[in-house]
Protein backbone atom coordinates (compact mmCIF):
# COMPACT_ATOMS: atom_id res chain seq x y z
CA UNK A 1 0.00 0.00 0.00
CA UNK A 2 2.65 2.33 0.80
CA UNK A 3 4.68 1.77 -2.41
CA UNK A 4 1.30 2.60 -4.16
CA UNK A 5 0.56 5.66 -2.50
CA UNK A 6 4.32 6.82 -3.38
CA UNK A 7 3.78 6.00 -6.87
CA UNK A 8 0.95 7.37 -7.23
CA UNK A 9 2.23 10.63 -5.38
CA UNK A 10 5.06 11.03 -8.08
CA UNK A 11 2.56 11.24 -10.77
CA UNK A 12 0.32 13.85 -9.21
CA UNK A 13 3.54 15.57 -9.37
CA UNK A 14 4.66 15.14 -13.00
CA UNK A 15 0.83 16.19 -13.99
CA UNK A 16 1.50 19.10 -12.01
CA UNK A 17 5.01 20.26 -13.56
CA UNK A 18 3.52 19.15 -16.95
CA UNK A 19 0.58 21.32 -16.12
CA UNK A 20 3.71 24.50 -14.96
CA UNK A 21 5.15 24.32 -18.14
CA UNK A 22 2.18 24.02 -20.81
CA UNK A 23 0.74 27.46 -18.76
CA UNK A 24 3.78 29.04 -18.79
CA UNK A 25 4.32 28.12 -22.78
CA UNK A 26 7.27 26.12 -22.28
CA UNK A 27 6.67 22.70 -23.07
CA UNK A 28 6.52 22.82 -26.77
CA UNK A 29 10.02 23.87 -26.87
CA UNK A 30 10.85 20.42 -24.96
CA UNK A 31 8.36 18.47 -26.97
CA UNK A 32 10.24 19.60 -30.23
CA UNK A 33 13.24 18.96 -29.10
CA UNK A 34 12.17 15.48 -27.80
CA UNK A 35 10.85 15.30 -31.71
CA UNK A 36 13.29 16.08 -33.08
CA UNK A 37 16.13 13.53 -31.33
CA UNK A 38 13.72 10.79 -31.76
CA UNK A 39 13.11 11.73 -35.79
CA UNK A 40 9.17 12.76 -35.56
CA UNK A 41 8.24 15.17 -37.74
CA UNK A 42 8.75 18.65 -37.34
CA UNK A 43 5.77 21.42 -37.42
CA UNK A 44 5.84 24.53 -39.56
CA UNK A 45 5.86 26.88 -36.69
CA UNK A 46 8.81 24.59 -35.05
CA UNK A 47 12.37 26.06 -36.24
CA UNK A 48 15.23 22.75 -36.56
CA UNK A 49 17.71 25.36 -36.88
CA UNK A 50 17.20 25.86 -33.08
CA UNK A 51 17.09 22.34 -32.15
CA UNK A 52 19.88 21.10 -34.26
CA UNK A 53 22.67 19.73 -32.05
CA UNK A 54 25.15 22.28 -31.66
CA UNK A 55 28.86 21.90 -33.53
CA UNK A 56 32.48 23.56 -33.37
CA UNK A 57 33.53 24.95 -36.69
CA UNK A 58 36.57 26.86 -37.97
CA UNK A 59 36.90 29.00 -40.38
CA UNK A 60 38.95 27.50 -43.04
CA UNK A 61 41.76 30.70 -43.31
CA UNK A 62 45.20 31.52 -45.08
CA UNK A 63 48.20 30.87 -42.86
CA UNK A 64 51.77 30.48 -43.15
CA UNK A 65 53.06 26.80 -42.46
CA UNK A 66 56.23 25.78 -41.29
CA UNK A 67 57.23 22.03 -41.29
CA UNK A 68 59.86 21.30 -38.09
CA UNK A 69 61.43 18.30 -37.03
CA UNK A 70 62.44 17.63 -33.78
CA UNK A 71 65.95 17.40 -32.46
CA UNK A 72 67.80 16.95 -29.30
CA UNK A 73 71.25 17.09 -28.29
CA UNK A 74 74.32 18.12 -26.91
CA UNK A 75 76.71 21.23 -27.40
CA UNK A 76 79.93 20.47 -28.81
CA UNK A 77 82.96 22.46 -30.49
CA UNK A 78 82.82 23.13 -34.32
CA UNK A 79 86.40 21.82 -34.18
CA UNK A 80 87.91 20.70 -31.29
CA UNK A 81 92.29 22.18 -31.11
CA UNK A 82 94.28 19.23 -28.76
CA UNK A 83 97.47 20.75 -27.88
CA UNK A 84 100.09 18.34 -26.76
CA UNK A 85 103.71 19.39 -26.43
CA UNK A 86 106.66 18.49 -29.30
CA UNK A 87 109.34 18.16 -27.06
CA UNK A 88 108.40 14.92 -25.14
CA UNK A 89 109.32 14.95 -21.45
CA UNK A 90 110.48 17.78 -19.98
CA UNK A 91 109.15 19.85 -17.40
CA UNK A 92 106.01 22.86 -17.33
CA UNK A 93 108.16 26.15 -15.90
CA UNK A 94 105.36 28.18 -16.66
CA UNK A 95 101.46 28.37 -17.81
CA UNK A 96 100.48 31.63 -19.17
CA UNK A 97 96.35 30.82 -19.88
CA UNK A 98 93.53 28.91 -18.16
CA UNK A 99 89.96 27.74 -19.07
CA UNK A 100 87.73 30.15 -20.65
CA UNK A 101 90.50 32.27 -22.17
CA UNK A 102 90.89 33.82 -25.61
CA UNK A 103 93.96 33.08 -27.40
CA UNK A 104 94.97 33.92 -30.73
CA UNK A 105 97.42 31.64 -32.90
CA UNK A 106 100.80 32.13 -32.20
CA UNK A 107 100.14 32.77 -28.29
CA UNK A 108 102.59 31.55 -25.62
CA UNK A 109 100.05 29.00 -23.87
CA UNK A 110 103.06 27.35 -21.60
CA UNK A 111 107.03 26.89 -21.28
CA UNK A 112 109.01 24.10 -20.62
CA UNK A 113 112.38 23.98 -18.93
CA UNK A 114 115.00 24.05 -21.83
CA UNK A 115 118.34 23.13 -19.25
CA UNK A 116 118.90 19.96 -20.34
CA UNK A 117 118.52 20.92 -24.71
CA UNK A 118 120.95 24.04 -23.53
CA UNK A 119 123.49 21.34 -22.68
CA UNK A 120 123.20 19.48 -25.78
CA UNK A 121 123.74 22.59 -27.57
CA UNK A 122 126.75 23.41 -25.65
CA UNK A 123 128.24 20.53 -26.74
CA UNK A 124 126.92 20.70 -29.53
CA UNK A 125 128.99 23.57 -30.45
CA UNK A 126 132.57 21.71 -29.13
CA UNK A 127 131.12 18.75 -31.82
CA UNK A 128 131.06 21.48 -34.75
CA UNK A 129 134.53 22.47 -33.22
CA UNK A 130 136.26 19.21 -33.61
CA UNK A 131 134.87 18.73 -37.02
CA UNK A 132 136.14 22.18 -38.25
CA UNK A 133 139.80 20.97 -36.96
CA UNK A 134 139.20 17.48 -38.59
CA UNK A 135 138.46 19.53 -41.42
CA UNK A 136 140.96 21.49 -41.71
CA UNK A 137 143.55 18.67 -40.79
CA UNK A 138 142.71 16.85 -43.97
CA UNK A 139 142.81 19.62 -45.87
CA UNK A 140 146.65 19.87 -44.59
CA UNK A 141 147.26 16.64 -45.25
CA UNK A 142 145.89 16.63 -48.82
CA UNK A 143 148.67 19.43 -49.48
CA UNK A 144 151.21 17.65 -47.76
CA UNK A 145 150.47 14.06 -49.90
CA UNK A 146 150.32 15.95 -53.01
CA UNK A 147 153.71 17.57 -52.61
CA UNK A 148 155.19 13.98 -51.62
CA UNK A 149 153.51 13.06 -55.43
CA UNK A 150 154.80 15.82 -57.13
CA UNK A 151 158.64 15.28 -55.75
CA UNK A 152 158.05 11.10 -56.26
CA UNK A 153 156.94 11.62 -59.71
CA UNK A 154 159.90 14.12 -60.68
CA UNK A 155 162.25 11.40 -59.37
CA UNK A 156 160.72 8.64 -60.83
CA UNK A 157 160.89 10.43 -64.62
CA UNK A 158 165.03 11.14 -63.99
CA UNK A 159 165.42 7.31 -63.38
CA UNK A 160 163.77 6.96 -66.57
CA UNK A 161 166.91 7.33 -69.05
CA UNK A 162 169.42 6.51 -66.29
CA UNK A 163 167.66 3.13 -66.19
CA UNK A 164 167.86 3.16 -70.19
CA UNK A 165 171.51 3.84 -70.11
CA UNK A 166 172.23 1.58 -67.86
CA UNK A 167 173.34 4.14 -65.45
CA UNK A 168 170.75 3.14 -62.24
CA UNK A 169 169.86 -0.42 -61.00
CA UNK A 170 166.48 -1.96 -61.80
CA UNK A 171 166.14 -2.24 -58.22
CA UNK A 172 166.80 1.29 -57.51
CA UNK A 173 163.97 2.28 -60.16
CA UNK A 174 161.43 -0.11 -58.56
CA UNK A 175 161.76 1.96 -55.36
CA UNK A 176 161.25 5.44 -56.85
CA UNK A 177 158.44 4.01 -58.88
CA UNK A 178 156.73 2.31 -55.81
CA UNK A 179 157.18 5.88 -53.32
CA UNK A 180 155.37 7.66 -56.82
CA UNK A 181 152.61 5.00 -56.59
CA UNK A 182 152.65 5.41 -52.34
CA UNK A 183 152.25 9.10 -52.49
CA UNK A 184 149.65 8.96 -54.85
CA UNK A 185 147.66 6.38 -52.50
CA UNK A 186 148.02 9.20 -49.38
CA UNK A 187 146.67 11.76 -51.40
CA UNK A 188 143.47 9.62 -52.38
CA UNK A 189 143.63 8.89 -48.50
CA UNK A 190 143.78 12.87 -46.93
CA UNK A 191 141.21 13.59 -49.54
CA UNK A 192 138.63 10.77 -47.91
CA UNK A 193 139.53 11.84 -44.65
CA UNK A 194 138.40 15.33 -45.69
CA UNK A 195 134.85 14.08 -47.21
CA UNK A 196 134.71 12.36 -43.50
CA UNK A 197 135.34 15.31 -42.06
CA UNK A 198 133.07 17.54 -44.01
CA UNK A 199 130.22 14.93 -43.26
CA UNK A 200 130.83 15.16 -39.69
CA UNK A 201 130.47 18.34 -39.98
CA UNK A 202 127.52 18.43 -41.49
CA UNK A 203 126.04 15.80 -38.97
CA UNK A 204 127.11 18.21 -36.19
CA UNK A 205 124.62 21.12 -38.04
CA UNK A 206 121.66 18.37 -38.66
CA UNK A 207 121.68 18.05 -34.90
CA UNK A 208 122.05 21.86 -34.25
CA UNK A 209 118.98 22.43 -36.36
CA UNK A 210 116.78 19.98 -34.11
CA UNK A 211 118.36 21.41 -31.04
CA UNK A 212 117.35 24.69 -32.48
CA UNK A 213 113.44 23.32 -32.93
CA UNK A 214 113.51 21.64 -29.63
CA UNK A 215 114.36 24.77 -27.46
CA UNK A 216 111.87 26.82 -29.88
CA UNK A 217 109.05 23.94 -28.89
CA UNK A 218 109.88 24.65 -25.44
CA UNK A 219 107.13 27.82 -25.83
CA UNK A 220 103.93 25.87 -26.25
CA UNK A 221 101.70 27.85 -28.93
CA UNK A 222 98.17 28.02 -29.83
CA UNK A 223 97.96 26.67 -33.11
CA UNK A 224 95.00 29.07 -34.05
CA UNK A 225 92.39 31.56 -32.43
CA UNK A 226 90.17 30.25 -30.21
CA UNK A 227 89.07 29.41 -26.50
CA UNK A 228 90.90 27.55 -24.19
CA UNK A 229 88.02 24.67 -22.98
CA UNK A 230 90.28 22.54 -20.81
CA UNK A 231 93.76 22.53 -19.35
CA UNK A 232 95.17 19.39 -18.36
CA UNK A 233 98.96 20.85 -18.12
CA UNK A 234 100.37 21.53 -14.14
CA UNK A 235 103.48 23.44 -13.21
CA UNK A 236 106.07 20.90 -12.39
CA UNK A 237 104.38 17.91 -14.21
CA UNK A 238 106.32 16.34 -16.91
CA UNK A 239 104.43 17.56 -20.85
CA UNK A 240 104.33 13.85 -22.31
CA UNK A 241 102.69 13.39 -26.20
CA UNK A 242 100.85 10.38 -25.22
CA UNK A 243 97.68 10.37 -22.65
CA UNK A 244 95.46 13.59 -22.10
CA UNK A 245 96.63 16.70 -24.03
CA UNK A 246 97.72 19.64 -22.28
CA UNK A 247 95.16 21.89 -23.88
CA UNK A 248 92.01 21.73 -25.19
CA UNK A 249 91.09 24.70 -27.62
CA UNK A 250 87.24 25.26 -29.33
CA UNK A 251 88.76 26.77 -32.98
CA UNK A 252 87.03 29.59 -33.39
CA UNK A 253 85.15 29.66 -30.62
CA UNK A 254 82.28 27.95 -32.65
CA UNK A 255 80.00 25.38 -31.02
CA UNK A 256 77.12 23.39 -32.85
CA UNK A 257 74.51 21.24 -31.50
CA UNK A 258 75.02 17.29 -31.92
CA UNK A 259 71.38 16.48 -32.06
CA UNK A 260 69.69 12.98 -32.83
CA UNK A 261 66.69 12.71 -34.98
CA UNK A 262 64.44 9.77 -35.70
CA UNK A 263 64.90 7.95 -38.79
CA UNK A 264 61.64 9.12 -40.40
CA UNK A 265 62.01 12.87 -40.07
CA UNK A 266 65.49 12.21 -40.81
CA UNK A 267 64.78 11.90 -44.71
CA UNK A 268 63.16 15.66 -44.81
CA UNK A 269 66.74 17.33 -43.13
CA UNK A 270 68.86 18.70 -45.53
CA UNK A 271 72.21 20.99 -45.56
CA UNK A 272 71.94 24.66 -44.88
CA UNK A 273 68.48 23.87 -43.18
CA UNK A 274 67.28 26.69 -40.43
CA UNK A 275 67.20 25.73 -37.03
CA UNK A 276 65.83 27.10 -33.60
CA UNK A 277 67.40 25.51 -30.67
CA UNK A 278 66.60 26.17 -27.58
CA UNK A 279 69.87 25.81 -24.74
CA UNK A 280 69.56 25.48 -21.08
CA UNK A 281 70.44 28.52 -19.46
CA UNK A 282 70.45 30.84 -22.78
CA UNK A 283 66.96 30.80 -24.43
CA UNK A 284 66.85 30.40 -28.41
CA UNK A 285 69.48 30.59 -30.52
CA UNK A 286 69.22 30.55 -34.20
CA UNK A 287 71.54 27.61 -36.27
CA UNK A 288 71.88 25.95 -39.44
CA UNK A 289 72.64 22.31 -40.61
CA UNK A 290 75.87 21.54 -41.32
CA UNK A 291 76.31 17.96 -41.10
CA UNK A 292 74.00 14.94 -41.93
CA UNK A 293 75.38 11.34 -40.80
CA UNK A 294 75.13 8.42 -43.19
CA UNK A 295 74.34 6.08 -40.47
CA UNK A 296 71.89 5.44 -38.77
CA UNK A 297 72.06 3.77 -34.81
CA UNK A 298 70.86 -0.11 -35.58
CA UNK A 299 69.61 -0.11 -31.79
CA UNK A 300 68.26 3.33 -31.50
CA UNK A 301 66.99 3.94 -35.01
CA UNK A 302 68.14 7.30 -34.84
CA UNK A 303 70.67 9.55 -37.18
CA UNK A 304 73.19 12.39 -36.43
CA UNK A 305 73.10 15.68 -37.46
CA UNK A 306 75.40 18.47 -36.73
CA UNK A 307 73.78 21.89 -36.12
CA UNK A 308 75.76 24.90 -36.66
CA UNK A 309 75.43 27.86 -33.88
CA UNK A 310 78.50 29.87 -34.60
CA UNK A 311 80.29 31.78 -31.86
CA UNK A 312 78.39 32.78 -29.00
CA UNK A 313 79.99 33.43 -25.46
CA UNK A 314 76.77 32.14 -23.54
CA UNK A 315 77.42 28.63 -25.37
CA UNK A 316 79.05 25.99 -22.71
CA UNK A 317 80.27 22.80 -24.25
CA UNK A 318 78.20 19.98 -22.88
CA UNK A 319 74.65 21.94 -22.26
CA UNK A 320 71.49 20.14 -23.21
CA UNK A 321 69.83 21.94 -26.41
CA UNK A 322 66.32 21.17 -28.29
CA UNK A 323 64.77 22.82 -31.22
CA UNK A 324 62.89 22.53 -34.56
CA UNK A 325 64.40 22.13 -37.70
CA UNK A 326 62.44 23.68 -40.52
CA UNK A 327 62.35 21.47 -43.12
CA UNK A 328 59.59 23.30 -45.69
CA UNK A 329 57.68 26.02 -46.09
CA UNK A 330 54.18 27.13 -47.43
CA UNK A 331 51.48 29.17 -47.30
CA UNK A 332 47.70 27.97 -47.99
CA UNK A 333 44.42 27.08 -46.28
CA UNK A 334 44.39 26.03 -42.62
CA UNK A 335 42.38 23.62 -40.98
CA UNK A 336 42.75 21.97 -37.89
CA UNK A 337 44.28 18.76 -37.76
CA UNK A 338 41.40 17.11 -35.94
CA UNK A 339 39.31 18.23 -38.58
CA UNK A 340 40.59 16.14 -41.42
CA UNK A 341 39.61 12.43 -41.56
CA UNK A 342 41.49 10.01 -43.90
CA UNK A 343 40.61 6.77 -45.03
CA UNK A 344 41.54 4.12 -47.90
CA UNK A 345 39.98 6.82 -50.37
CA UNK A 346 41.68 9.70 -49.21
CA UNK A 347 41.20 12.86 -46.67
CA UNK A 348 37.88 14.73 -46.40
CA UNK A 349 36.53 17.11 -43.65
CA UNK A 350 32.89 18.16 -43.20
CA UNK A 351 31.72 21.58 -43.40
CA UNK A 352 28.45 23.42 -42.62
CA UNK A 353 26.58 25.11 -45.69
CA UNK A 354 22.97 26.48 -45.17
CA UNK A 355 22.86 24.37 -41.68
CA UNK A 356 23.86 21.04 -42.79
CA UNK A 357 26.78 18.68 -43.19
CA UNK A 358 28.51 18.25 -46.79
CA UNK A 359 32.04 15.84 -46.44
CA UNK A 360 34.40 17.63 -49.09
CA UNK A 361 37.45 15.77 -50.23
CA UNK A 362 40.42 17.21 -49.54
CA UNK A 363 44.20 17.53 -50.40
CA UNK A 364 46.32 17.77 -47.18
CA UNK A 365 50.03 19.47 -47.69
CA UNK A 366 51.69 20.81 -44.72
CA UNK A 367 51.38 20.09 -40.94
CA UNK A 368 52.43 22.23 -37.87
CA UNK A 369 51.17 23.19 -34.93
CA UNK A 370 47.96 21.03 -35.00
CA UNK A 371 46.92 22.72 -38.11
CA UNK A 372 46.58 21.08 -41.69
CA UNK A 373 47.19 22.56 -44.73
CA UNK A 374 44.63 22.22 -47.31
CA UNK A 375 45.68 22.76 -50.90
CA UNK A 376 42.49 21.78 -52.71
CA UNK A 377 39.28 21.04 -52.23
CA UNK A 378 38.30 24.16 -49.95
CA UNK A 379 37.87 27.94 -50.03
CA UNK A 380 38.74 30.34 -47.53
CA UNK A 381 35.96 31.27 -45.43
CA UNK A 382 34.96 27.54 -45.39
CA UNK A 383 33.26 26.62 -42.08
CA UNK A 384 34.47 23.28 -41.12
CA UNK A 385 33.90 21.05 -38.21
CA UNK A 386 36.99 21.04 -36.03
CA UNK A 387 36.26 17.71 -34.62
CA UNK A 388 34.77 15.52 -37.63
CA UNK A 389 33.68 11.88 -36.67
CA UNK A 390 31.46 9.36 -38.04
CA UNK A 391 28.61 10.28 -35.64
CA UNK A 392 28.01 12.95 -38.60
CA UNK A 393 26.81 12.28 -41.73
CA UNK A 394 25.95 14.13 -44.90
CA UNK A 395 22.79 16.26 -44.82
CA UNK A 396 22.73 16.19 -41.15
CA UNK A 397 21.25 19.29 -39.50
CA UNK A 398 23.72 21.32 -37.44
CA UNK A 399 23.70 24.27 -35.12
CA UNK A 400 27.91 25.80 -36.23
CA UNK A 401 29.59 27.81 -33.43
CA UNK A 402 32.53 28.91 -34.46
CA UNK A 403 35.67 28.38 -32.29
CA UNK A 404 36.50 31.63 -30.09
CA UNK A 405 40.02 30.80 -31.13
CA UNK A 406 38.93 31.28 -34.88
CA UNK A 407 37.29 34.64 -34.06
CA UNK A 408 39.38 37.58 -34.07
CA UNK A 409 39.56 39.43 -30.77
CA UNK A 410 37.93 43.14 -33.10
CA UNK A 411 34.75 41.44 -34.18
CA UNK A 412 32.86 43.88 -36.65
CA UNK A 413 29.81 46.36 -35.39
CA UNK A 414 31.59 45.71 -31.78
CA UNK A 415 29.37 42.46 -31.81
CA UNK A 416 30.51 40.24 -29.25
CA UNK A 417 32.41 36.85 -29.85
CA UNK A 418 28.72 34.49 -29.50
CA UNK A 419 27.11 37.34 -31.44
CA UNK A 420 29.14 37.22 -34.56
CA UNK A 421 29.66 33.32 -34.41
CA UNK A 422 25.69 33.33 -34.61
CA UNK A 423 25.85 36.14 -37.43
CA UNK A 424 27.98 34.44 -39.10
CA UNK A 425 26.68 31.05 -38.99
CA UNK A 426 22.94 31.92 -40.42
Amino acid sequence: MKIQSAILGMIALVLIAAGGLYATGNLDPLMKKLKIQHGGPVTENEDPEILAPAVTVAKATKQHFVETVMVTGTLIPRDEILVAPEVDGLRVLDLRVDVGDQVTEGQILATLVATSLEAQVAQNDAALARADASIARAQSAISETEARVKEANAALERAKPLLKNRYLSESTYDQREAAAKTAQAQVLSARDNLKAAQAEKKQVIAQRKELDWRLSRTEVKAPEDGVVSRRAARVGGLALAAGEPMFRIIARGEVELDAEVPEAPLAKVRLGQEADIQVAGVGKVTGSVRLISPEIAEQTRLGKVRIFLGSDPRLRIGAFGRGEIKTNKSDGLAVPASAVLYSEAGATVQIVQNGKVVAKSVKTGLLAKGMVEIRSGLQTGDLVIARAGTFLRDGDAVRPIISEANISSATPNGATPKQHALNTAR
